[in-house]
């Protein structure tokens, strides 16, 4: 028997302010809302998430992935791109990816007054090391269910 399709609006998807990041990180997304789309759908292959950043939030400390690889559609507002070249504002309709293995820190942080409404797509794989450009962390998955932040001197946080 076919399952049916889920056909949903982004409303009906609980809003989500977690992180995983450990203090003193997690303050910096404090005002990144995510709904994550695609898990409400059930897919597990790849993440569709939709993010609004009020304004001063970040959408991640920067990062960048060994194994997934991230895409990012704007559709409001103009978030400010921050990679290894520098800063660029993008605007509606723009968009980025990120090759996985790729080391150029990336993240989006809102610098308007105005919230920013992107989204943001990416694989998800099994194991997973994240790089952190500017902080003193790394994020590994080593089997699903098995991850954490640490320091790059291998202690956790």
């Amino acid at each position: 028997m076919k399952k049916p399709v889920n056909v949903l609006t982004h409303s009906d998807v609980p809003e989500s302010r977690q992180t995983g990041y450990p203090q003193p990180f997690a303050g910096d997304v404090a005002g990144r809302i995510n709904r994550f789309l695609g898990e409400a759908c059930g897919l597990t292959q790849f993440g569709v998430t939709l993010t609004r950043l009020e304004p001063g939030a970040w959408s991640s400390q920067r990062h960048w992935h060994e194994n997934e690889d991230e895409f990012v559609y704007v559709l409001e507002g103009s978030p400010s791109l921050v990679t290894d070249e520098g800063e660029r504002v993008l605007a509606p309709g723009q968009f980025c990816a990120f090759p996985a293995g790729q080391a150029n820190g990336h993240h989006l942080v809102n610098r308007t007054d105005r919230p920013a409404l992107f989204l943001a797509i990416g694989t998800c794989a099994d194991r997973e090391t994240v790089h952190y450009s500017d902080i003193d962390m790394v994020y590994r998955q080593e089997a699903p269910g098995s991850q954490g932040y640490y320091r790059r001197d291998g202690s956790r946080y």
